[in-house]
């Protein structure tokens, strides 16, 4: 069962990566990434010097 398991969880992290793939090179998703990580990069910015909250 070890070998059987490990297999069916390989091919179900490479179908999950495809996916992932697939989806972030919709436009809609790239947008909402880089909206995500410019608001991110502004939280940042204006706490320097402090620690950040996990």
């Amino acid at each position: 069962m070890g070998f059987l398991g490990k297999a069916i969880k390989s091919g179900v992290a490479v179908k999950a990566a495809q996916i992932a793939k697939r989806e972030m090179s919709k436009p809609e998703n790239q947008r909402k990434a880089k909206e995500l990580l410019g608001k991110v990069m502004n939280r940042r910015g204006g706490t320097s010097g402090s620690t950040a909250r996990p």
